[in-house]
This record gives structure tokens, C-alpha cells and sequence, in this order.
């Protein structure tokens, strides 16, 4: 009782200390002396009338909003005697791999640079600022010359590396209802059985209304479609993020979902936000990054050959080179196991006082990285707002699908889970494929990476992030990934190879997720 006393005082303690720093904290403050003016406030009772006047005028709403937003990504309390880097990630060699694994991107960025002769960074001449100004706005006409420039690394090989994790407390150990896991992943983290994420995603239940199932045109809408929206629009009225990200487990009306995403996310587009925004434009204008050449080939390469996605390459690029410049994702470094990389100023190599964080927001993009941003321009029209969001979804969500983390929520989990659900709940279909050399991992790796971007159509993926925020986890995709192997089993079971299995998986364009969850989850027996 007592220890769990002093978790929540040390958890209220970093977050006043974290939005002591926050612009909301400068409006408070400015909200308070105003209100001395107000002839309800007395000397006498002064504390208690600026309490009510934050209650009356909705500021109070505002700070719980900020403190909620905070408390979702505030790391769970770790033992006082703790190192820090055990915020980061608790275990050693997770914390080792992902050291190794980050060598080796910066190894490949800067072997790109010198084959290449490009440096890492460069001051734009000013004829190149003008012309780029000119045409910030339909930056997908320009075609540069990307042909020698490569991805850093793909999901494919990021796989490899998780395939080789291992626990060296086990190395050489018995440890035999973990050596019956036949997956890929052989480390020991303990993931939710079927039972476990019924209870988590009660919300998703076969008796209760769904946005994705009871939408459908064949039901009436008065049977649930009408009353939903309805209490969306008195969520977005009260303007509370708790009662937002509620309400969205069951799915979120087309027509509010913006709203309710940035309500949840705790994005209000504000003066000063619009300001950031144009200062980080100015920053890509002035400065040429080897990573702007690294966004446009991945943009060419993914976003731009999608059905769904191409008209929105500007945007992608608008908001992508503005994000390599964002000095403000840095701080997500405090709860990622991942560390921002480093570059040194040109003649300075090894001299630490040098020593600059490269790129500027410490994310090297991979392939594949522009199809986070993308679903989100379906929503968002305009471009600070698109920023903001993606941003803030990137530093809750995304940044734990490329690094190696024990996180219930980080890639490794999410391939166990995957792998576990599939072997114990489709033993004969798992076996099949690991037989003929069709490891279903390999198959769905790219699907979790990319959060499904890409390979659901767009109605479908929106349906899927909706219950990703209600939930504030990413473990839907592995619950997901495992239901499409179930809903395509038959068929799996009469492939002979790794290309037939592919085949059968290649398009998922017509599949819908909220059945397919729902069957895997809650109509079959366990």
C-alpha cells in the first residue's frame, strides 16, 4: 500500500514537472491573474474561486485532458533503486540488441554517405531555398535521381534480427514448455493468452454494438448506427479525452472521427502550433538532409504506387521532411529502448562536445516508413494538424514497432503473441506451413510493422487504429494478423510453399477487420 502511494506521488510529481514546461501551463497562469479582476473572486477564498472560475470556464477540462494525455504514455513505475536506463527497457539484453541493431542503421547510412560522396547535411544556396519555397506544395512533381540512393533497412531485415534474439539466462538452459513454442521467436516474454485479451477487449464482444459490423446496410440504423453518433457528438462536446478514447472501442462515425482522434491524441491546434509547424518548414527549406533523399525514395516506392494513397504525396512530404527536424520526438527517448543516433560536426570525429543528434528528431526512416502518414490524410487536410497528429501518434504508437523491446505493446510481443495464438488455436495450420518452410511470422511480419497500412483498404485500417487508441495498444495487430490466417486456413492448408502462402495472403484489401476479430476472439472455442 505504502509503495503504491509513493508511485502515484512520484508519478503526479513528474508530470506537474513535465507540464510546468507545457504552453497549457503559461495559459493557466495567465488565466489566473486575469481572473483577480473578476468581482467573484475573493481574497479571502481566492484558491477555491479560481478552482470554480477553471471549472466554469472549461480550463479545468483542459488540464485533465493534458494530464491523461500524459498518463498514456508515462512509463509503468519502475523499483527506486532502478537504473535509468531500466525506464527505457528493463531487460539487459533486449537493451544490447537494440544497441547492436542501431549500429548497424548508422552504419548503413553512413556508408551510404560515402559511397555517395553526400554529406549528412547541408546549407541550401539560395536560388535551391527559392525554387523549393515555389513548389512546397506539389513537391511530388520534382523527380530527382534516386536510383543509387537505397532504404537503410526493411522490415524483412529487422525480422532477421528479432528471429536471433535470445535470453542468455536460457542459452543453455531446460526450459521446456518454452522450448515447445516452434515460432520464430524464441525469447521468453510472457504474452495474453485468449481468455486474457477477451478481458481486455470486452468491448469487442459478439453483444455489444460495433462500428465495422452494425453499420452494415442491411441493419437498421436505428438499432445502434444512430444513437452511436449521437453520443459522439456529446463526447466531442464535453471535450473530455477519457470519455473519447472510450467511446471509440467501438468504433469511431466517419464524420467525427478527426475530431475524436485529436481529442484522444490531446491536439487543439493552437496559434503557436501553427507557428512550430512553419518554423520546421523553414528548417527543410534552409537545410538539405541525406534523409530528405531516404523520405522521397520511400514515398516513390510505397505511397505513391498505392490506389489509395498516391494523391496524397505532397502531404506526405510536407509532413515527413518537417518531422526529421522536430527536436520535440527526442523526448519520446525517455520511454523508447531505443537512443537517437549521433553525428559529429565535420573535422570534430569522436570529440563528444561536438556531437549532434542525427537526424535532428533521432528517427531514421526504413521502407515503408511514409505509410504511417499516410491513412492519416484521409482525416486531416491541413498540413499542421496532419503534423500534429501523426507526431503524436508516432510518439505513442509507431516508434514501438521498429525497436526491440519488451513492451506488451513493442514488435517482439506482437510476433510471440501472434506466433503463440496461431499455434495454440490453429495447431495443424501452424505445423503445416513451419513444414514447408512458410513460417507464418515471415508472411505477417510486414502487415504488424506497418500497423496494416497498405494491405487493408482504408475504411477497414481507420476502423482498426480506432480500437488501437481506444485501447492504448498495439496488440490488436498480432489478434489480427492471427485471425487472417484463420479466415484464410482452408486454403493454407493446400499450399506446398512459401510463394503459395504468400499468394494466398497477398491481397487483404477485402477483408473486414471487426468480423474477423470477433470470430478469432470471441465465437471460437477455447
Amino acid at each position: 500500500m505504502l509503495q503504491e502511494e509513493s508511485d502515484l506521488s512520484l508519478i503526479i510529481a513528474q508530470i506537474v514537472q513535465k507540464l510546468k514546461g507545457s504552453n497549457l501551463y503559461s495559459q493557466l497562469e495567465r488565466q489566473a491573474w486575469a481572473s483577480l479582476q473578476r468581482p467573484e473572486i475573493k481574497l479571502e477564498s481566492l484558491k477555491e474561486d479560481i478552482k470554480r472560475f477553471f471549472k466554469t470556464s472549461g480550463w479545468e477540462k483542459k488540464l485533465q485532458n493534458a494530464v491523461y494525455s500524459e498518463l498514456s504514455v508515462f512509463p509503468s513505475p519502475r523499483h527506486p533503486a532502478a537504473p535509468p536506463e531500466h525506464l527505457k527497457e528493463p531487460l539487459a539484453y533486449m537493451r544490447k540488441a537494440q544497441g547492436s541493431w542501431e549500429k548497424r542503421i548508422l552504419k548503413s547510412l553512413n556508408s551510404m554517405c560515402t559511397e555517395l560522396s553526400i554529406p549528412l547535411a547541408r546549407k541550401r544556396p539560395v536560388g535551391e531555398q527559392k525554387e523549393l519555397l515555389s513548389k512546397w506544395n506539389e513537391m511530388g512533381t520534382d523527380e530527382p535521381d534516386l536510383s543509387l540512393f537505397r532504404p537503410v533497412y526493411a522490415p524483412k531485415d529487422f525480422l532477421e534480427v528479432l528471429i536471433n534474439l535470445r535470453n542468455p539466462n536460457y542459452e543453455n538452459g531446460d526450459y521446456l514448455s518454452f522450448r515447445t513454442h516452434l515460432g520464430l521467436i524464441q525469447v521468453p516474454l510472457k504474452v495474453k493468452d485468449i481468455p486474457e485479451l477477451k478481458e481486455l477487449f470486452v468491448e469487442l464482444g459478439l453483444t455489444t454494438g460495433q462500428l465495422g459490423i452494425d453499420d452494415a446496410t442491411q441493419v437498421p440504423p436505428e438499432l445502434f448506427e444512430n444513437e452511436h453518433v449521437r453520443i459522439g457528438q456529446k463526447v466531442l462536446a464535453e471535450q473530455d479525452s477519457a470519455a473519447a478514447q472510450q467511446y471509440v472501442r467501438q468504433g469511431s462515425p466517419t464524420a467525427l472521427r478527426a475530431e475524436l482522434w485529436a481529442l484522444i491524441l490531446n491536439i487543439s491546434s493552437q496559434p503557436e502550433d501553427i507557428l512550430y509547424y512553419e518554423q520546421l518548414k523553414t528548417n527543410v527549406i534552409q537545410h538539405d538532409l541525406l534523409v530528405d533523399s531516404l523520405i522521397y525514395k520511400d514515398v516513390k516506392l510505397t505511397a505513391s504506387n498505392d490506389d489509395y494513397y498516391f494523391v496524397f504525396e505532397d502531404y506526405l512530404y510536407q509532413v515527413l521532411l518537417c518531422f526529421s527536424r522536430d527536436t520535440s520526438v527526442l523526448g519520446h527517448f525517455a520511454y523508447n529502448s531505443a537512443s537517437p543516433p549521433k553525428s559529429y560536426i565535420r573535422g570534430k570525429l569522436g570529440i563528444e562536445e561536438y556531437a549532434v543528434f542525427y537526424p535532428p528528431n533521432g528517427v531514421i526512416p526504413f521502407h515503408g516508413f511514409s505509410m504511417y502518414v499516410a491513412p492519416l490524410c484521409f482525416l486531416y487536410h491541413e498540413p499542421s494538424k496532419l503534423y500534429q497528429i501523426f507526431r503524436e501518434m508516432y510518439v505513442r504508437f509507431f516508434f514501438r514497432l521498429h525497436s526491440i523491446s519488451s513492451h506488451p505493446s513493442g514488435i517482439v510481443s506482437l510476433c510471440l503473441l501472434f506466433e503463440t495464438l496461431l499455434q495454440t488455436h490453429l495447431p495443424q495450420l501452424f505445423y503445416h506451413l513451419r513444414e514447408i518452410g512458410a513460417q507464418p511470422l515471415r508472411i505477417s511480419f510486414k502487415w504488424m510493422v506497418r500497423a496494416f497500412s497498405g494491405y487493408l483498404a482504408t475504411d477497414q485500417l481507420l476502423l482498426l487504429w480506432d480500437r488501437i487508441l481506444g485501447y492504448n495498444s498495439l496488440e490488436l495487430l498480432a489478434v489480427l494478423a492471427a485471425a487472417v490466417f484463420a479466415f484464410r486456413a482452408v486454403n493454407l492448408m493446400e499450399v506446398t510453399s512459401l510463394a503459395a502462402a504468400e499468394a494466398v495472403l497477398a491481397d487483404l484489401s477485402t477483408l473486414k477487420v471487426m468480423p474477423l476479430l470477433q470470430i478469432f476472439l470471441f465465437a471460437t472455442v477455447t
